[in-house]
């Protein structure tokens, strides 16, 4: 076999040299061999599989790549086709004046049967509500896929009957931030979805209850890292403010207390030891707590783990 001259592998039926038809592929060496001969039939052949290996139908399905991956933010999970707005063919050339309008019904009807019964214009409805509330507050893409399915959840127990879609949606919001660990105070849902407090706590509650969830709270630890970046503290300061909340934890001092409070005090006192002197307001506001709670919890802080501080 002369050099260079390598046949294409789907073409080569038996061995040019003994005319064998039992041919092994070499995927280390990229090559192709004869099994009665040995003649080596092709060399330097390109892989053109997956880069990726499955052993099993699951693993196949889930790690096949063909078109867009699938989404739970989209009420038919990405799986529909979408008729393009611009009336122009495969080649880029306009369409004649006849093929436009029945383009035009096309895309009416194709838009029609992408939502075809109640279920499918309420999740079309809720799902947009809950991206543009993700949005708003500018939440990692896991915090909204995993709304997207506690919604989806919802519905199907049939919760969402008699009750708001923007409520349920922020409500929905929030238990993925609950479960997911991002700490985000309820007023802040309450904002970005424009609904009461009050109704988003009462929609919150009942959705945990209707899909028996159990949302463990929200440790101060959680709070610290967000309160460090709040008030623009050095990492000595959140080195610190970890310390103080690990050794009242085990002095048993955070049971019964809010997280917000225990953090915001934390911080407060290595704000102090670290010489960087936030106030007990601004710190109140950031953790939207009283300066009471925050001097409260400072003076248990300081009087059980021994603190001196000249203020």
């Amino acid at each position: 076999m002369k050099e260079g001259a390598s046949p294409q592998p789907l073409r080569v039926r038996q061995c040019p040299e003994c005319g064998s038809p039992q041919l092994m592929r070499d995927y280390e060496c990229a090559e192709i061999v004869c099994m009665n001969c040995g003649f080596v039939v092709a060399t330097k052949l390109a892989d053109r599989g997956p880069e990726w290996r499955a052993f099993d139908n699951e693993t196949y399905a889930k790690r096949a790549r063909v078109g867009a991956p699938l989404t739970f933010t989209i009420h038919d999970k990405g799986l529909s086709t979408m008729i393009d707005w611009h009336d122009r063919d495969i080649y880029g050339k306009m369409l004649p004046p006849g093929q436009k309008a029945q383009i035009y019904r096309l895309r009416k009807w194709q838009r029609r049967i992408r939502v075809s019964d109640a279920t499918e214009r309420n999740l079309a409805f809720a799902l947009s509500e809950i991206s543009k509330i993700s949005n708003s507050l500018n939440l990692p893409k896991n915090i909204l896929e995993t709304a997207s399915v506690i919604y989806r959840k919802a519905v199907k127990e049939h919760l969402i009957r008699g009750r708001s879609i923007q409520g349920m949606t922020a409500a929905a919001i929030y238990v993925a931030c609950r479960q997911c660990g991002l700490a985000r105070p309820l007023e802040d849902f309450a904002q970005a979805s424009s609904i009461n407090k009050k109704e988003l706590g009462r929609s919150y509650r009942f959705l945990v209850k209707g899909l028996d969830y159990f949302i463990p709270p929200f440790k101060p630890s959680q709070y610290v890292t967000k309160f460090s970046n709040q008030l623009t503290m050095q990492g000595k300061g959140e080195e610190i403010a970890y310390k103080i909340l690990t050794a009242a934890k085990e002095l048993k001092l955070t049971s019964g207390r809010g997280p917000t409070g225990i953090a915001a005090a934390t911080s407060y006192i290595a704000s102090v030891l670290t010489g960087e002197g936030k106030t007990q307001r601004e710190i109140a506001e950031i953790a939207q707590v009283t300066e009471v709670t925050i001097r409260n919890r400072y003076k248990e802080l300081v009087e059980r783990l021994l603190f001196i501080i000249s203020i």
